[in-house]
Formats: C-alpha cells, sequence, structure tokens
C-alpha cells in the first residue's frame, strides 16, 4: 500500500512513524516532510505545491490514501478536491471543516444539538464588542473565529486586558481575517483534556485520552502557544467524566453531524473543559491534535493502517482500537523568544542521533542538508517515551539533560502539573 501524508510538522512525522510499522504499508509519501521524516523507512519527502498538485500526484501514483494534517487545507477544500477526482482521503469536506474553522458557527452548532458548552456571545463590531466587555464578568475568554495556529484563544483577567486583546484581534487584524470576527465566552474553571476520535461516518470511536499544556511558561503561565508538551492518558479524565462525555457531547455530536449532512471520514478532535458541573466542551479539531499526537500514537496498540482502512469503508467498531495500559509524555522543545520571534536554523541533528529504545524524537518544519537537519520553525522538536509516568519523565528528562541546545527552550513540568 502507498500512502501520501500532507505536513510538515511532529504530528506528521509521528503519523508517519505509526503507519510505516504496518507490514501492509510499502511506502509513504509526505509533502513536504521535515528532516525527521527525511530518515524514516519508507518515507520519502515530496515538495508540496498547489492542492491541485497533490490531487495529481495521488491520482499518477495510485495512493490508496492520503491522510491531511493541517487545518488550512481542509479549510480549502482538499477532501473535495480529491472526492471529485476518485480519491480516497482522511479528512472532512469542507462544510464539515467548518467546525474547526469558525468558532461561532462551532458554538451555534452545539447549542443547536444541546452540547454543553460555555455561555457565549459572537462579535462582528468592535464597539458592540467593547461596550459587552465592559458589563462583563471576569475572567472570560475572547477566541478569534478563524484559524489562527491554536494561538487564538486569550483568558483575560481584567477589562483592560480584555480591552487591549479585543483591539488586536479586530482593529490591529493580529490573525488577519481571522480575528475580525470573536467569540466572547464565559470561563470555565477545570482541567482540560483532549479526545481524539476517528469518524467513519457512522459511528465515532474514542481513542485514549490526552492531557495538552498551551502556556510557554511552567505553572501554565505565560503566552498561549502551539502546545508545550502532552500527556497520555490525561490523569483527571475519570470514569465519570467519560461517559458524561460520551452521553452529552460525543453522541449528541454524532447526532448533528447526520441531520446537518456533515459524515465524512476522518477526525474529530474534542477539546474538554472538566469542571465540577461535568464535562463542557470548548471546541472541535477536525485532524489530529499537537503534541496530543505525539503521544497517543504511542499508546495505541493497533495498526493505526487497519483502523484507517476500516474507517474509510464505514467499518471501524469500537473492539477495533486497542490502547496500552502505558502511559506516555511528549515535551516539546522551541527556539528561545517562541511565541513571538526566534532563532531558527538550529542544528539539532545531535537529538536524532541520541534516539535510543526508550526515546522517540520528533522534528517540526525543518531542512535536511548534508546529513544535518535544521529547524525552519519556532517549535523544534518533541521527546516522546512511553511507560510507567514516573519513568517516562525520567527518560525525556535525563535525555534533555544529557542532550543540550543552548538555542532551544522547554518547560521542566510537563507531566507534572
Amino acid at each position: 500500500m502507498k500512502i501520501l501524508i500532507i505536513g510538515e510538522g511532529a504530528r506528521e512525522h509521528a503519523i508517519a512513524r505509526k503507519l510505516a510499522a504496518s507490514e501492509k504499508v510499502s511506502a509513504i509519501y509526505v509533502a513536504p516532510g521535515n528532516g525527521g521524516t527525511k530518515r524514516l523507512e519508507k518515507c520519502t519527502n515530496i515538495p508540496k505545491g498547489t492542492l491541485a498538485k497533490l490531487r495529481d500526484f495521488a491520482s499518477a501514483q495510485e495512493i490508496d490514501y492520503t491522510v491531511v494534517g493541517p487545518e488550512a487545507d481542509l479549510m480549502e477544500g482538499i477532501v473535495d478536491l480529491f472526492h471529485e477526482a476518485g480519491l480516497k482521503i482522511i479528512g472532512p469536506h469542507r462544510a464539515a471543516a467548518l467546525l474547526e474553522g469558525s468558532k461561532a458557527l462551532a458554538k451555534d452548532f452545539m447549542v443547536k444539538y444541546g452540547i454543553k458548552t460555555a455561555a457565549y456571545e459572537v462579535f462582528t463590531d468592535f464597539t458592540a464588542a467593547k461596550r459587552y466587555l465592559a458589563s462583563s464578568a471576569y475572567p472570560l475568554v475572547i477566541k478569534a473565529d478563524g484559524l489562527a495556529a491554536g494561538k487564538g484563544v486569550e483568558i483575560l483577567e481584567t477589562y483592560e486586558d480584555a480591552l487591549k486583546t479585543l483591539e488586536a484581534f479586530m482593529l490591529e487584524e493580529k490573525f488577519s481575517e481571522a480575528g475580525k470576527k470573536v467569540v466572547i465566552e464565559e470561563y470555565l474553571t477545570g482541567k482540560e483534556a483532549s479526545i481524539i476520535t476517528l469518524y467513519d461516518g457512522k459511528s465515532i470511536i474514542a481513542l485514549n485520552s490526552t492531557m495538552d499544556h498551551k502556556k510557554i511558561r511552567e505553572g501554565e503561565t505565560g503566552l498561549n502557544t502551539g502546545g508545550m508538551g502532552s500527556l497520555t492518558p490525561n490523569p483527571h479524565f475519570t470514569e465519570v467524566m467519560q461517559e458524561d462525555f460520551r452521553q452529552n457531547i460525543l453522541n449528541r455530536t454524532l447526532v448533528g453531524l447526520k441531520e446537518e449532512n456533515l459524515t465524512f471520514r476522518g477526525i474529530i478532535f474534542f477539546g474538554l473543559m472538566l469542571t465540577e458541573k461535568g464535562t463542557y466542551l470548548l471546541e472541535y479539531n477536525l485532524r489530529f491534535g499537537d503534541p496530543e499526537t505525539q503521544s497517543l500514537l504511542e499508546t495505541l496498540e493497533s495498526d493505526l493502517n487497519v483502523l484507517f482502512l476500516k474507517m474509510l469503508e464505514g467499518t471501524l467498531k469500537e473492539e477495533d482500537v486497542v490502547c496500552s495500559s502505558d502511559s506516555a509524555l511528549c515535551v516539546v522543545l522551541s527556539g528561545k523568544g517562541y511565541p513571538k520571534s526566534c532563532e531558527k536554523d538550529i542544528d539539532v541533528t545531535s537529538f536524532f542521533d541520541a534516539e535510543g529504545e526508550k526515546i522517540r524524537v520528533y522534528s517540526y518544519a525543518s531542512k535536511a542538508e548534508e546529513n544535518k537537519i535544521r529547524s525552519s520553525s519556532g517549535r523544534v522538536l518533541s521527546v516522546v517515551s512511553r511507560g510507567e509516568m514516573e519513568e517516562c519523565m525520567k527518560n525525556v528528562y535525563d535525555f534533555l539533560g544529557e542532550n543540550r541546545n543552548e538555542n532551544l527552550y522547554y518547560r521542566k513540568d510537563i507531566g507534572r502539573i
């Protein structure tokens, strides 16, 4: 079998490695891939080009199916394009992708189908939004309506801070068009959980639970990032909360997708808040999360290729998904100064050379030149280990202590809070 993976990050690197482990997979093409995927067995990096060029490549190479990593490609309609050419692809068509691409649309969907979510208001007019802030209780949450690379959500403690964020989103166009419409939302207190699921158009099957760490600094402080680490399974996602999630969020989402004719074969990521009042849905993503995927796939015992094939056929069952009782920890290394400006072109070859039985290293966007791997993005590496949680933390942090680079930063409390 031949597979095409679209994307250049650590998420796609992890997916490629998991698929390459399948006996039935003979070749994986990654567009554009990174320095890490170039080193993987069975993997070949190819130029990404336009969506039409990817479609033509998949057709010419007789690719069995395509996996889409980045949300932007889904919003641009890559699934629709591939389907029109009779090609199999994992992901939502453009109409369904709007559940991630528009926070306002997603919130309206949640309310319509009785899915527990925070109270909210939607604004396209700055003056009206500013007036609403003046009468609101704090803290509250402001979200850019469109895609913002995981950074378009701010928790504000005061009116003054909220106003600055509103100005940045709506007037200064911090996220271009994505922030011209905003969702202002009730702040929920609790622990977050990420549940990544497989959707075959008939059933939604959950994989292991995961805990993500979005803030740049220890203790969940500082600026939002694309994610600085993850832990699988999520220690706060109890059996009671799992049942609450299944009955009041997952099942109702399934009903809504069918009612709205938004069925597809792909991934549904549920971003949850676990509160004293129960489990609430914060957001949908319609693709694998990052860095959640890196720790999640370490605990997946099932053959990912087999799961994808059954998902595409519409025959996926609960019993097909088998997860290890082990835990997995992922710690992200970024360039110093991230998520603002930071140094790139950092030589990270030594981290890959030092990989061992207990450690996996995944690369974000990077270049492979003369057997060297050099970074080309703010987040640089994901370092992952599997086992008992204390063992995972020791493995990862010992590895990072032994393999130092003064240009890289990482949090030292992933898995400990």
